[in-house]
């Protein structure tokens, strides 16, 4: 990683058992041997030296190689002899016992990676398909769901209301109910009463009555007082009781010719 130019480096013979993540800076790199080392796969981001063009990795443990293998559009030379390759993989890279086949594998091994890279990418992008297909699934469920709910409440709500005003006019009824009731039984109640009772004369006309009484009274006290002044005390020779006492004379006579008329008719019936 010190030397990020370099482009040529030799690790064969070395019991290497894996490569660091940083030994793909190494972007420089035109010729690579990794030769007779115990390397069981290779870093994941292997296809970032894009520069190599020969690369030599006989006689390791590796079975499959990373995807990225694929990005290293300028290789020309391949070895994977004695590797214990997927059978599919170890076909497609054939032997390389001389620069041709060394060639050849290089251009088939980079072929059959890129052709598992566009799988893999059509994968990812049936599966983000997928995946963005449940979303929009579970989303219209979910506005689904949220529209029931909302139908729910609303129908609740209406239910709730259509409860209450009946409720209420059933109170309503049997108020008006109880008030029929209470009015009947008290009409029934007074009934009785009013019919037990002897009728009665209105009081303005008993008050009218007693008070015609009193004057006629206060006016027969004052006649009498009069009368009784002019006959028994000095002012018989006045004037006004001369007058007053030819009015009792006369008012007496008429009385006995009324008396003695009565007892005129009363023979001349019994005749």
């Amino acid at each position: 990683a010190a030397l990020p130019k370099a482009t040529v480096l030799d690790l064969s013979c070395n019991n290497l058992i894996s490569l660091p993540s940083d030994f793909c800076s190494l972007m420089h790199l035109v010729k690579l041997d990794l030769s007779k080392n115990r390397l069981q796969q290779l870093p994941l981001d292997f296809g970032r030296l894009v520069n190599l063009q020969h690369l030599d990795l006989l006689n390791n443990r590796l079975v499959t190689l990373p995807v990225s293998f694929a990005q290293l559009k300028n290789l020309k030379w391949l070895d994977l002899k004695d590797n214990p390759l997927d059978p599919v993989l170890a076909k497609v890279a054939g032997d390389c016992l001389d620069e041709k086949q060394c060639k050849q594998a290089a251009v088939k091994v980079l072929q059959h990676m890129k052709a598992i890279q566009s799988e893999q990418d059509r994968q990812r992008q049936r599966k983000l398909q997928a995946e963005r297909e449940m979303e929009k699934k579970r989303e219209a469920e979910q506005r689904a769901k949220e529209a029931q709910e909302r139908e729910l409440r609303k129908r609740e709500k209406a239910e709730e209301k259509e409860r209450r005003r009946r409720e209420y006019d059933a109170q309503k009824a049997a108020k008006q109910e109880m008030e029929k009731k209470t009015k009947k039984a008290n009409v029934q109640t007074r009934k009785p009463a009013s019919s037990s009772r002897p009728p009665q004369p209105p009081r303005n006309k008993h008050s009218w009555s007693r008070s015609v009484l009193r004057v006629l009274l206060v006016a027969l006290l004052c006649v009498l007082c009069a009368l009784a002044a002019c006959k028994l005390t000095e002012l018989q020779r006045q004037p006004l009781c001369v007058s007053v006492n030819a009015l009792y004379e006369d008012v007496l006579a008429a009385l006995q010719n009324h008396k003695t008329l009565q007892n005129m008719l009363q023979q001349n019936s019994q005749q």
